[in-house]
């Protein structure tokens, strides 16, 4: 699945690195807690977050996340979309709860 579709099945807008949004993502997963993300994530291409601080963006760059879903409408401020454009890291923000944006891009295909 495409960056730009899992915006659309979120319901969600594009934040930054727009013109990454049609890198395939082959799966997702869903953590606030980054240690979590370190310890389980491989291979992932996208996380879902409600945690909202540069160090979301210095993790995903640690496991190759190209795309950061941020949930329950909140909003990463402009020095942290600065570091993500840095990295070409993709990030959508939709009003959706964590546990709806995992299922519906679970029900779209796009698996853990």
């Amino acid at each position: 699945m495409k960056i730009k579709d899992i915006a659309s099945v979120v319901e969600g807008s594009i934040l930054c690195s727009p013109e990454a949004a049609d890198t395939d993502i082959a799966s997702a997963c869903a953590f606030d807690m980054m240690s979590d993300v370190l310890a389980y994530v491989r291979d992932q291409g996208a996380l879902i977050t409600g945690l909202v601080n540069p160090q979301v963006v210095r993790t995903a760059v640690m496991v190759d996340i190209a795309c950061i879903v941020f949930v329950c409408g909140k909003r990463p401020d402009a020095d942290m979309i600065k570091l993500a454009e840095n990295y070409k890291i993709v990030f959508i923000a939709t009003e959706m709860s964590t546990y709806e944006a995992a299922g519906r891009l679970y029900a779209a295909g796009l698996p853990a």
